[in-house]
């Protein structure tokens, strides 16, 4: 006859299985709650070289900074034959100015100008200011009267690739421009009447049609170099 106390003990041994088999879960889950964080571990170094190469592709170097390394420059060696590399004629910086007169009437077609040249040169430009007071004008000394922007490196070759290719072929009846607009030293000089040729800039929200100034300045000494650096970038001379 079994006793109280077997009966008593019987009955506590399965309590003892039963809380075993919680504990063996708790194990497969941390397993598994570790192989995942092995995973996802393992998943990071595909994630980050995958964006360190798209950061790459997207940073390719602009389109005329190649072709002049690759075409222009050993045609330029050649045609004017130069005894060095470094004689080659290269296109330093490209200056945008906007001068507007209407300024001491109305000071807010400053920050229209702002705005603008910043859209179609992709960089913020400076605000310039009058150095004397003229009566005449109705000027005052430190006036707001104009914008102005320097361009370099590949800024400067994005904005030349789309002035050729974008901006000038949209100049009301273009015949090309003019080829004796040069300084003596290879500089030369571009005269627009409106900003609204550049794609960038919204003809609905446009308040006055404003002119600019565009300055290539290089390291050629003489104007013939010049001219022909300029048009080997593709700038439509009139012959």
């Amino acid at each position: 006859m079994a006793t109280k106390e077997d009966k008593k003990g019987a009955e506590k041994k399965p309590e003892k299985k039963a809380e075993a088999k919680p504990k063996a879960d708790k194990a497969a889950g941390g397993e598994k709650k570790g192989s995942d964080k092995k995973a996802a571990s393992s998943k990071k170094p595909a994630s980050a070289q995958e964006h360190t190469k798209s950061i790459a592709s997207a940073a390719e170097p602009p389109r005329l900074k190649v072709k002049y390394k690759t075409e222009i420059a050993p045609a330029l060696l050649k045609q004017f034959s130069y005894g060095n590399v470094m004689q080659v004629p290269r296109l330093q910086k490209i200056v945008v100015n906007m001068g507007l007169g209407e300024a001491v009437q109305n000071p807010k077609i400053v920050e229209s100008a702002v705005g603008e040249m910043s859209q179609f040169t992709g960089q913020k430009p400076i605000v310039t200011k009058s150095k004397k007071a003229i009566a005449n004008f109705k000027l005052r000394a430190g006036l707001s009267i104009g914008a102005m922007v320097t361009l370099r490196r590949d800024r400067m070759w994005e904005f030349l690739d789309r002035l050729v290719n974008l901006a000038l072929p949209r100049v009301r009846d273009f015949k090309g421009i003019s080829p004796k607009a040069f300084d003596g030293r290879g500089n030369y000089s571009l005269g627009m009447r409106e900003q609204i040729v550049f794609p960038e800039i919204d003809y609905d929200k446009v308040d006055k049609i404003k002119g600019m100034n565009i300055s290539f300045v290089t390291t050629a000494k003489t104007d013939e170099e010049g001219r022909a650096l300029l048009q080997a970038f593709g700038m439509p001379f009139r012959s």
